[in-house]
């Protein structure tokens, strides 16, 4: 009997239909269901009673699913760690790049998970260092790391090495450091280029720079970067994904590629080209319709 575990952060009423759908299905596959306590608190009334609760994922399941968006994957990343767990996004929210599988068809999926007829796409993930502590918990981002302005319509200034040599001051709002998975969230909002998903590469995109002759830059994941911060006030923000520490212009931050990676579930009829021409809606000529 598989375990399936579900993690979700929160949950329209409107989206109940489908939960029941989940669980329906998943019963009838034999899928041994587990939610995570918090969400399970939540939505208790649409639960069987005595269903079991996760605070952590030392259980082992054999796939962590999760209801919601993006955003979700991204917190749920926290949980999976370095364990292989792997990930299926049941896409309960908009635009949905990582969670790519539509609410529409829940019980195909689970039937593909049941049957083995599914492959792993492993998402590689930034680790940061730093000469203070920082993100002490999880120091890793599947999307990317951005250090921002904070307090002030001010510009800062991001001074950036790559291996140790001088690559540029950027002048502007702030940068984005994206893995392939996050090339398309805030580095793809910031017109910095979409990456496919198992590509060996990071992107350094600056936001709303001064000189308009910056442009975004692709590097190889093996590669270090550090950036050190100056500006008018003392404080900036670093984020890793939703999360975010405020750091200094003492703060020093060396990214690089994290030793393991996050697992995504594949199946057979969603790819990453058929997501991106859905959701970016290439192709599409609506100028003739209202």
């Amino acid at each position: 009997m598989k375990k399936l575990a579900i993690y979700g952060q929160q949950i329209d009423r409107k989206q109940y239909p489908y939960l029941k759908v989940l669980l329906s299905e998943a019963e009838a596959l034999g899928f041994e269901l587990s939610f995570y306590r918090p969400f399970s608190e939540m939505i208790a009334k649409q639960l069987p009673e005595c269903m079991p609760t996760f605070i952590d994922l030392s259980f082992r399941p054999d796939f962590l699913l999760t209801l919601g968006g993006d955003g979700t994957i991204l917190n749920a990343a926290r949980l999976v760690r370095d364990s292989g767990i792997p990930i299926m996004g049941i896409n309960l929210g908009r635009l949905g790049f990582l969670a790519n599988v539509e609410k529409k068809i829940i019980s195909e999926a689970l039937s593909q998970l049941n049957d083995g007829n599914y492959s792993l796409e492993e998402r590689s993930l930034l680790q940061l260092d730093a000469n203070e502590p920082l993100f002490e918990d999880f120091p890793y981002a599947l999307n990317d790391m951005t250090l921002v302005k904070r307090d002030t319509s001010s510009m800062i200034v991001i001074h950036t090495y790559l291996d140790g040599e001088f690559l540029n001051s950027y002048w502007a709002d702030g940068v984005i450091l994206a893995t392939p998975t996050g090339s398309t969230g805030y580095n793809l909002s910031c017109s910095g280029p979409i990456l496919m998903p198992t590509s060996s590469n990071f992107i350094l995109t600056p936001i709303a720079p001064h000189n308009l002759n910056v442009r975004p830059l692709v590097l190889p994941d093996r590669s270090k970067i550090e950036f050190t911060i100056e500006g008018r006030t003392e404080n900036f923000l670093c984020t890793l994904d939703s999360r975010y520490e405020t750091v200094t212009n003492a703060t020093r931050l060396t990214l690089s590629k994290a030793p393991f990676c996050i697992s995504m579930v594949k199946l057979k009829e969603v790819t990453f080209l058929g997501t991106m021409r859905e959701k970016l809606m290439w192709g599409r000529d609506t100028r003739n319709f209202k």
